[in-house]
């Protein structure tokens, strides 16, 4: 079969031929339509990523859409490897697939389950977030952030708070559901200025995307606000800026910041699987927005080399 093949850390995969899947006891075979490049892809492709094999090579893609051997039309997660999402078809344990509502078609819901699925698990497993709460979404400029500032609104934020570098992009925010808009230039001690005002105002969860100095100096303002602020859950979701900060102690013994991970590993598959679902049957009620730049899957050599936040490259196979 035809696909997309990962020879070596730190080469983009090639298009090519693969060995065909077969399914074993309790998997089943999926004829794939759709799958899109994501973070954890790249990174597992990389080696960076925790959850990368470190064997090759292997059919990237950890997730996508298409066709059960019965013609059911389904999403699919974490495919047995060596295959993945991004070849004509894929093997994926039964327990993984989820039934795709009518109307939701397969190129939006396999763009739109990777990245909303950040912010849907985030605020609703790990920060349990609750109707007339206020969010601050640190990183809300790229495509995950962007979906995030509708995620909590549709859930129930009264408030959305969000940060960007991306001027142009961070004025467009406002249209999506962001009732504050917070540009991250400048020095550090100038984002912390900027910060303070929300805190005293009450910030209930910060779901950050960046980590790096925009998170430190977060938190640093959080702790600042001091009594006049209500507690606060600082969920750590991905980290663009850099995988390290540097935290006074006293940041955490002088509030009541709540430090949670959201991702692989801080909530069971099962759970991640079972709200995936929850996201998925919400997209078009909620009426979620997702910029998506299809592609066939012969060219994703090139795909892979010019994906970037602005749009969400999504591998086509067949449609």
């Amino acid at each position: 079969m035809k696909a997309a093949i990962v020879q070596q850390t730190g080469q983009p995969p090639v298009y090519g031929d693969f060995a065909d899947p077969i399914a074993a006891h309790g998997e089943h075979l999926i004829t794939v339509t759709a799958a899109a490049i994501s973070q954890i892809t790249k990174g597992r492709a990389s080696g960076t990523h925790y959850s990368s094999s470190g064997a090759f090579p292997f059919v990237p893609g950890v997730d996508g859409v298409g066709r059960c051997e019965n013609g059911s039309r389904v999403y699919f997660v974490l495919p047995r490897a060596p295959h993945g999402g991004m070849a004509e078809q894929t093997v994926v344990p039964r327990e993984r697939c989820l039934a795709l509502p009518d109307g939701l078609d397969d190129v939006t819901a396999a763009a739109i389950a990777n990245p909303g699925l950040s912010s849907w698990a985030a605020l609703r497993e790990r920060a349990k977030l609750q109707a007339g709460e206020t969010v601050l979404i640190n990183g809300a400029t790229g495509t995950a952030g962007r979906l995030a500032i509708q995620i909590a609104k549709y859930l129930g934020a009264a408030k959305v708070i969000a940060t960007g570098r991306n001027a142009e992009t961070l004025q467009s925010l406002t249209a999506l559901g962001a009732d504050v808009i917070i540009p991250l230039a400048g020095d550090g001690d100038a984002l912390e200025e900027r910060f303070k005002p929300q805190f005293a105002e009450g910030v209930d969860i910060v779901l950050d995307y960046l980590w790096g100095d925009s998170a430190e100096r977060l938190l640093i303002a959080a702790a600042k606000a001091g009594a006049e602020a209500r507690p606060i859950r600082f969920v750590q979701v991905g980290s663009v800026s850099g995988g390290d900060i540097t935290l006074p102690s006293a940041v955490l013994r002088a509030s009541a910041i709540e430090l949670i991970g959201s991702g692989i590993g801080s909530i069971p598959l099962e759970r991640l699987i079972a709200v995936t679902g929850e996201l998925l049957q919400a997209t078009i009620p909620a009426g979620l927005k997702i910029a998506v730049d299809p592609v066939p899957l012969q060219d994703i050599e090139q795909a892979w080399r010019r994906d970037d936040s602005s749009k969400r490259i999504v591998v086509t196979m067949g449609i």
